[in-house]
């Protein structure tokens, strides 16, 4: 298993996991056209050919036993800068009266744009007969060691939008309780425009004022910043790299935003570079706890190995695991032990 750069001969592999995502995964709508224009932007993006706050670098888990597409990840290099990025921020307002001496507090949703200029993590899917042999937490750090090589195409701030909760009927309780009283569609619908990047509608028809969480159903207030249930190794995974929720939730379904400084997140910030050395044989752990990754953009990969450096900062590769990174003795590798 690798991770590579999405290719623009990928379209049928990638229609595939659009297709098996499922309902609220935005940013992988079931669109054969809008596909393609999304491969054709990463293509560009990687052969950095756009402009640095207008890039989206879109990756896929690659089974070389088959040449099947396993699996999805992508980074946004800036949101907000053509289209509006729109998140409830969570908040408080205090009521009080002196003269029946009391004192209240209730949650609050107002309609923000402060993640505008931030990079996101986006777009993490695995295909349910891959999820195991840790192929989920390499889809996840491999885009830190991107970030952490190109850290000057990147941004101060990260975030990552979590998928919220959907009844055992598909249906979201947030959505069904708040949203759809102020669009006239039903929320697949509005789920596909915004994966498509059309969401203008929003503040254009989202009320302006702070909306006061009581007057939503017991079932909506409880998906306030809740995660569905395929999402949670997901969430696990990226609060175990520093990021957190501060209290930013979807517009839609109510699913946390976490956020971090890159320059804090775990991995980008034990990550370093060694250099390759190559051998016919080595020796591999039980449980391989090593991910490497090239320095290059247009030919970046990434895969697990099953040992580190020694103490000269060399890692030894088998002449396969060279193979599948495309890389030669002397060359550097970017390595994070995990």
């Amino acid at each position: 298993m690798r991770i590579r750069p999405i290719a623009r001969g990928d379209l049928d592999g990638l229609q595939v996991l659009a297709q098996q995502t499922g309902v609220g995964f935005t940013s992988l709508p079931d669109n054969r056209d809008f596909l393609a224009s999304k491969i054709e932007s990463a293509a560009r993006a990687f052969e950095e050919r756009t402009p640095v706050d207008d890039r989206l670098y879109f990756f896929v888990l690659e089974d070389e036993t088959n040449g099947e597409l396993a699996g999805c990840c992508a980074i946004e290099g800036q949101v907000g800068r053509e289209v509006p990025f729109y998140h409830y921020r969570l908040g408080t307002l205090a009521h009080s009266s002196v003269q029946l001496d009391l004192h209240r507090t209730i949650d609050t949703l107002f309609l923000s744009s402060d993640h505008t200029g931030d990079a996101e993590v986006a777009s993490l899917y695995l295909r349910p007969e891959y999820r195991k042999h840790r192929n989920g937490a390499i889809l996840s750090k491999a885009r830190w060691l991107f970030m952490a090589q190109f850290r000057d195409r990147f941004p101060n701030k990260v975030l990552a939008e979590m998928r919220g909760v959907f009844n055992e009927q598909g249906v979201s309780p947030f959505w069904e309780c708040l949203g759809s009283h102020f669009f006239p569609m039903d929320f697949n619908e509005a789920d596909r425009l915004t994966g498509m990047g059309q969401k203008s509608f929003i503040g254009e028809l989202m009320p302006k004022f702070p909306i006061y969480t009581t007057f939503l159903s017991e079932e909506a207030r409880a998906c306030i910043g809740q995660v569905h249930e395929d999402t949670r190794p997901a969430l696990e995974m990226l609060k175990k790299e520093g990021l957190r929720w501060e209290g930013y939730v979807d517009i839609f379904d109510g699913g946390p935003t976490v956020e971090a400084y890159i320059d804090d997140v775990r991995a980008v910030r034990n990550s370093r570079l060694c250099k390759v050395e190559i051998t016919a044989e080595a020796e591999h752990g039980e449980r391989p706890t090593w991910l490497v990754a090239t320095t290059g953009m247009l030919d970046f990969r990434a895969t697990w190995v099953g040992r580190g450096p020694g103490v000269d900062d060399v890692i030894t590769l088998t002449e396969e695991e060279a193979r599948r990174l495309d890389v030669a003795a002397g060359d550097s590798l970017r390595i994070l032990e995990t």
